[in-house]
């Protein structure tokens, strides 16, 4: 290994870098980035050591599914390792065309676009549409993805309580009808675990010129009839413009996707930046997540146990009296309101085998702190007996 020293001295901005306190501290307790050596089914292992896997986004445990894994190979075999290019330019390829038209009949809309990342998608879903001159209405606690797309869109900007629609009302009532708006929200609030108010949010904005965008990554696979998340499970699909949202939750792949009408997905095709100048899907992931949006069609006993699993998990942090900030979802956040006791709660876990997540702010409001864990469809009931006993532990040692 070659090493490397340099005698340059610091500019200004290498040595905010390196004194950067939010780094010195992610170094001094070691939470994050940590080195996962390998991976079967809900269990992983780190520095040798078998764990249980709490924080996962594969909902519905199909990442090793042999009809998902198989078509990976098989698209590998096929197409090569990558598409070389742009959607726009030379990399549009049979394998999302695919995708899209089955991603799309699925959630019941005309079109579809993929994209290299959820982010990539869920920013574009904004930033493409929204513009100056436009007023956003959002709630104050969507995905940086989210907040990403606002800022690069250049449009006035309305924060309204979380999940609030009264207050979303109270905004409304001083702006103009003739102002072009754009409401955006989570179909399911990773952090909170939260489903959004869609049908009193559509309500309060019917009568106000207003665009509707909904990231659904977490809200896809889980919620509404056979998995068509949160706007199916509202019966909302024909009451809102955009759906976006990832491939890395229940479709056991990577990637992103935006669906609507097909005069919003032409347009975005002009006008997404992220999609025009970024590399396509890889075949092999594309070819996944097909697999995987098939498989959740004709094996709804995933579907099932991720639901069955959910529930005793949450009865689980009642019974400790664990506060899941209200939690309506496989995504259950542990709030202990203190970055010293998320810590030593995190810790105590992870000694005890049970793998997890930090969130502190700004992720989460201040007194928010929490653990992070998501329940999945691959969590047996010994997984969970011992995840019982391991956080019965960590509530008697904060």
């Amino acid at each position: 290994m070659i090493s490397f020293t340099s005698n340059r001295p610091l500019n200004d901005i290498a040595r905010r870098c390196v004194r950067d306190d939010l780094t010195q501290l992610r170094l001094k307790y070691n939470p994050f980035y940590r080195n996962i050596e390998n991976q079967k089914a809900s269990h992983i292992w780190v520095d040798g050591r078998e764990m249980i896997m709490l924080s996962n986004n594969d909902y519905l445990g199909l990442s090793e599914h042999p009809k998902v894994v198989q078509a990976g190979r098989d698209a590998l075999r096929t197409w090569g390792s990558s598409s070389t290019g742009s959607r726009f330019a030379n990399g549009s390829r049979s394998y999302h065309f695919e995708l899209e038209e089955k991603l799309a009949d699925f959630l019941g809309v005309e079109a579809c676009l993929v994209s290299i990342a959820g982010y990539i998608s869920c920013m574009a879903a904004v930033a493409s549409f929204a513009e100056r001159g436009d007023l956003i209405l959002v709630d104050r606690n969507v995905h940086s993805s989210l907040w990403s797309g606002i800022t690069l869109s250049g449009a006035r900007v309305e924060r309204f309580g979380h999940n609030n629609p009264a207050d979303l009302q109270d905004i409304l009532t001083s702006e103009s009808h003739k102002t072009p708006k754009m409401l955006v929200i989570e179909g399911i609030y990773s952090m909170e675990g939260h489903l959004a108010k869609l049908p009193e949010l559509l309500a309060v904005t019917s009568d106000h010129n207003c665009f509707i965008v909904i990231d659904d990554a977490h809200g896809f696979g889980v919620l509404g009839p056979e998995g068509r998340g949160s706007v199916a499970h509202f019966g909302a699909t024909d009451q809102v413009d955009i759906i976006a949202g990832s491939m890395s939750k229940s479709l056991s792949s990577t990637g992103g996707y935006i669906c609507g009408s097909r005069s919003l997905i032409e347009y975005l095709k002009s006008h997404s930046k992220q999609t025009i100048f970024s590399a396509a899907l890889s075949p092999c992931q594309a070819a996944c997540a097909q697999a995987a949006l098939e498989v959740m069609q004709d094996e709804p006993e995933h579907r099932e146990r991720l639901w069955m699993n959910t529930k005793r998990y949450h009865g689980l942090m009642k019974e400790l009296g664990l506060d899941t900030w209200g939690s309506e979802s496989p995504a259950v956040p542990i709030v202990l309101g203190s970055m010293e006791r998320v810590y030593r709660f995190w810790k105590y876990l992870y000694e005890k085998g049970i793998f997890t997540v930090i969130s502190i702010p700004p992720a989460v409001p201040p007194s928010k702190e929490l653990v992070r864990t998501a329940i999945s469809a691959s969590h047996t009931g010994e997984d969970l007996d011992r995840i019982a006993d391991a956080m019965a532990q960590a509530v008697k040692r904060v």
